[in-house]
């Protein structure tokens, strides 16, 4: 009974210490033969907000979710000795991966999470199972207007670009990730812990500036669109979208230029916010599950046709 109980462990990779979380085990008799589920959060957030499916997801694989560096628990190393670049966050991942033998896995992509992770999957196509998007921005349909200060900050990062830009790098930034544009009836579902524990974290000395790189080094992300819709194309990775469509960062229209594109594929919409888990892991926690469930037992090798439906 004790592989469904989540576990909080912490390794050092490459002179970072990285706190994660793991849920089921490859060395407990019965689940060796088990996918590994790597879920991966966003900004502002860290492996704190997988906090409740953890253990449904252990029911059909080992469940690992690292805080990235710079979030959570671990370390937060200064812009002067660590490179925060989406890239080399994910070079730190695939040493993390490597250190704790986890091979080839299902992706969660959230928010930041979802450059990291593509990183992954373009660089090492076939450890990839299988995506779970939740609200994790991979075309340009989903980055609207709320994008174009960016956009300019991007194409000239001038000091009067910079000082046009929302002011999100505070508490009540940290804030408005998780209840931005929610009508009442959503906003008082979400417990206010998650947004204070996350800016505790956020606001140690000098970590502002490294999201602040995070920030700067998403116009790379947006650059590599045509690379990623390539890598969508060849490989057809079977793919769970579960979203918010209250989402006040990525529009609802990313959905669908995923469904553009992608042969297998399940969407959950769910009425929620950027951070669904929140407020609907019960939901998202089974979504996932079933869909870990099946495409490991084949159920997804079946024509398009067949798949689950939309």
């Amino acid at each position: 009974m004790g592989v469904h109980k989540p576990r909080h462990l912490s390794v050092e990779v490459d002179g970072v210490e990285i706190f994660y979380r793991e849920a089921g085990a490859a060395d407990v008799p019965g689940t060796a033969s088990r996918p590994g589920i790597l879920l991966l959060h966003g900004y502002p957030s860290s492996s704190h907000m997988f906090r409740d499916v953890l253990a449904p997801l252990a029911e059909v694989g080992r469940v690992v979710a690292p805080d990235l560096p710079g979030f959570g628990f671990s370390a937060a190393p200064s812009v002067d000795e660590y490179e925060y670049t989406f890239s080399h966050l994910a070079d730190t991942v695939e040493a993390f991966l490597e250190r704790i033998g986890l091979d080839r896995f299902f992706v969660y992509l959230h928010d930041f999470g979802a450059p990291v992770g593509y990183h992954l999957a373009t660089r090492h196509p076939e450890r990839i199972l299988g995506l779970v998007v939740q609200n994790g921005n991979a075309h340009d349909a989903g980055l609207g207007s709320q994008w174009d200060s960016a956009r300019a900050f991007w194409a000239d990062p001038s000091d009067a670009n910079r000082a046009r830009l929302p002011e999100w790098l505070t508490f009540e930034g940290t804030r408005d990730e998780y209840v931005s544009g929610l009508p009442d009836r959503v906003r008082v579902l979400h417990p206010p812990e998650s947004w204070h524990l996350d800016w505790e974290r956020m606001s140690r000395p000098g970590n502002l500036d490294a999201q602040f790189e995070l920030f700067r080094d998403y116009a790379n992300h947006v650059a590599r669109f045509a690379e990623l819709a390539e890598y969508h194309r060849v490989h057809q990775p079977p793919c769970l979208v579960l979203w918010g469509r209250h989402d006040a960062y990525f529009d609802l229209a990313e959905i669908m230029a995923y469904a553009g594109v992608l042969d297998r594929l399940e969407m959950h919409v769910y009425d929620a916010g950027h951070m669904v888990l929140e407020t609907h892991s019960r939901e998202c926690g089974a979504a996932m599950r079933d869909f870990v469930r099946d495409v490991a037992a084949g159920a997804w090798d079946r024509p398009a046709s067949l798949a689950r439906p939309l």
